[in-house]
């Protein structure tokens, strides 16, 4: 099983050191680019721009498409990105 996700969600779990958690549920989590570069922002917290300079094998890194949808303007780029990857 695979998870797609986010910024917000990986941040939390990184912040609280339970980010291990997620292998344990899924066998690979999806991190669409956007997202991994949010995680590099000079505003992120130094614990998660150190995870993510360094990605767990279970993590796969994606190019993605950014949905362009004027209802989805109010969410950031990886969350739009990561709404394309599960996007059939």
């Amino acid at each position: 099983m695979l998870v797609i996700a986010d910024t917000s969600p990986l941040n939390y779990l990184i912040l609280i050191d339970a980010v291990e958690l997620l292998p344990r549920l899924y066998e690979q989590v999806i991190l669409p680019r956007a997202a991994w570069q949010e995680m590099q922002h000079v505003a992120a917290p130094p614990a998660v721009t150190q995870w993510a300079y360094r990605l767990p094998s279970w993590v796969q890194f994606c190019e993605a498409p950014e949905l362009i949808d004027p209802a989805l303007n109010a969410l950031g780029r990886g969350e739009r990105q990561a709404l394309a990857v599960s996007a059939p």
